[in-house]
């Protein structure tokens, strides 16, 4: 897809949209609050922010079916629908070098998630086929010929120089000279640099790699995945304990994708006890009274 088929930027002048807003805040800093409803217990179902986030119309409002693959539905529609509701979304942001070790190139990327700690593995979604990803999608065609990428979480202090590197670059100019950012030479596993400015850095080789064929257009691919095997881990030593397990989320900053044009900063956190059965929920025998109850629910509301 292209971005004049996207239509990403919903603003005809979006700097002066942009100069109507508050300043960032930068007294904002990550702390922790109680949850919603702290006092809520099993079989409460959802708690009573649900009126007001949902607006004045929620108890009208009915759910409606959107049929991906519907005649006339064009697959950007999809795609803007997607990013716009599986949110926040986290950010890979890709160091890669060309085959011939030339040209390097540098991309965020939020199709993007942590999928296996044992080994470590990561996946990313192009939303292109292997053919084409010497003309749109170089970190895949690189990634693909060298099997190595560095992958840098995005945080604050850089999201500028981050999102400049999404341009459209031609293959062979690279994105690092665009956002001004710091490559380091200094990986132990792979060739590629990592972001010397992020908080946390992974060393990344290929594991696999799948394509996926377009439903709008048959006989053709349109997607591909790679999973990537994490062999190296690069933290800023203030952002970690002491253990080397945990980072601290006031350190790391992190930046996520939302819909459009728009990314979200965390600056707010809650904490939730995983739940156990047989101590929090009171075994079989209260499960049983729940379920009942819940019957009893369904019933009510049906009728």
């Amino acid at each position: 897809m292209k971005e004049s088929e996207i239509k990403r930027n919903p603003h005809p002048d979006f700097k002066a949209v942009e100069a109507s807003r508050p300043p960032w805040d930068r007294d904002a800093t990550f702390k922790y609050t109680q949850t919603p409803a702290p006092s809520w217990s099993f079989g409460s179902g959802a708690n009573d922010l649900a009126p007001a986030a949902e607006g004045p119309g929620a108890k009208t409002a009915k759910h409606i079916t959107i049929d991906p693959y519907a005649e006339g539905r064009a697959p950007v529609h999809n795609y803007k629908l997607l990013i716009s509701a599986v949110v926040p979304r986290p950010i890979a942001f890709v160091s890669t070098v060309s085959a011939d070790g030339n040209t390097t190139n540098l991309a965020p990327f939020s199709y993007f998630q942590v999928i296996n700690h044992d080994p470590p593995l990561f996946i990313i979604g192009f939303a292109s086929s292997l053919e084409r990803a010497a003309q749109a999608k170089h970190t895949l065609h690189n990634l693909n010929a060298t099997g190595e990428c560095t992958i840098n979480i995005i945080s604050e202090h850089y999201v500028e120089a981050a999102n400049s590197t999404s341009v459209d670059a031609p293959y062979g100019a690279s994105e690092w000279a665009v956002s001004g950012l710091t490559p380091g030479y200094d990986c132990e596993t792979v060739k590629p640099a990592r972001v010397k400015e992020a908080i946390f850095s992974i060393e990344a080789k290929l594991e696999s790699v799948r394509e996926f064929a377009s439903r709008s257009r048959p006989g053709e691919m349109s997607g591909t995945m790679a999973v990537l095997e994490g062999t190296r881990f690069w933290v800023r030593e203030d952002a970690i304990n002491e253990e080397r397990n945990i980072i601290d989320p006031a350190v790391l900053r992190p930046v996520s994708r939302l819909g459009g044009i728009t990314y979200g900063r965390t600056v707010e956190g809650i904490e939730l006890l995983r739940p156990v059965f047989e101590k929090d929920v009171g075994g079989t025998e209260a499960y049983k009274k729940l379920e009942a109850e819940s019957v009893d629910l369904m019933c009510t509301k049906s009728t």
